[in-house]
């Protein structure tokens, strides 16, 4: 959808993983991350690619950096509730977002009258992190049956993935939870409202100010932290064609 666009991917290895984390610690490494993207990249626009990490920072974000249009991600409950047939939808995200006040303003705001059933999936984090390029079809189904057996058992008739590690595992969950249910997420709806926010700037097709030669589509992986790079982020900067991992203090 951006086909012109530059991009600089950054995971936060060391902070990782975000949902164990109490809320102001994540905020905090947010704003610190953002800043050092600000520094080294002056970027056009930011888009924080993880639902714990915009319920926590993307409001101070912001307000940190006024002059740069920043587009958070955040769970697709309204869509959800809008289809749901059964009146019973799941969230299936990492424990931090799950008991975040913004997906309890979220469900209040666009889910009255539906039952959410929240499930608690931390561990399928790691496991894209650590397994998912060398998971085979069953690993990788065991490793999501447990959640949502029990958000089909409850009546559910769509899945809400609330985080983004989820997506890469998005067929599996919905072959684990059968004909009948439906998996959302929020990806065409982020990547349409980045889009939105940089053709309203004029910024759209641009390069960005000061963006390296280096960072041209698909752009540069960074990673936070100064140890060798893992095998996994290897294998999954050339699954999306990037550059290899490069170190990033994030200072």
């Amino acid at each position: 959808m951006l086909p012109r666009e530059s991009f600089v991917y950054l995971a936060d290895r060391v902070g990782f993983p975000y949902g164990t984390k109490p809320r102001e610690e994540v905020r905090d490494s947010v704003l610190r991350l953002v800043s050092g993207l600000v520094d080294a990249y002056s970027p056009k626009a930011i888009l924080i690619a993880c639902n714990t990490a915009s319920q926590a920072a993307l409001e101070a974000a912001r307000k940190s950096n006024p002059g740069i249009a920043i587009v958070g991600t955040v769970p697709a409950v309204k869509p959800a509730a809008e289809r749901s047939r059964s009146g019973v939808i799941g969230v299936m995200a990492s424990a931090g977002a799950l008991e975040d006040p913004y997906l309890d303003a979220l469900v209040a705001r666009h889910a009255r009258g539906v039952i959410v059933l929240r499930e608690a999936a931390q561990e399928l984090v790691s496991f894209v992190e650590r397994r998912f390029g060398v998971a085979d079809a069953k690993e990788r189904r065991e490793a999501v049956e447990p959640y949502v057996r029990r958000l089909v058992e409850g009546g559910a008739d769509e899945i809400v993935l609330a985080c983004t590690h989820f997506l890469h595992l998005r067929d599996d969950i919905a072959a684990a939870a059968g004909p009948g249910v439906e998996v959302v997420d929020s990806r065409a709806g982020v990547v349409k409202r980045l889009r939105q926010v940089l053709s309203e700037r004029g910024l759209l097709n641009g390069r960005g100010r000061g963006v390296s030669e280096a960072a041209k589509p698909y752009g540069i992986f960074l990673l936070t932290g100064t140890k060798s790079i893992e095998a996994e982020y290897a294998f999954l900067a050339r699954s999306f064609g990037l550059n290899l991992p490069e170190s990033f203090s994030g200072q």
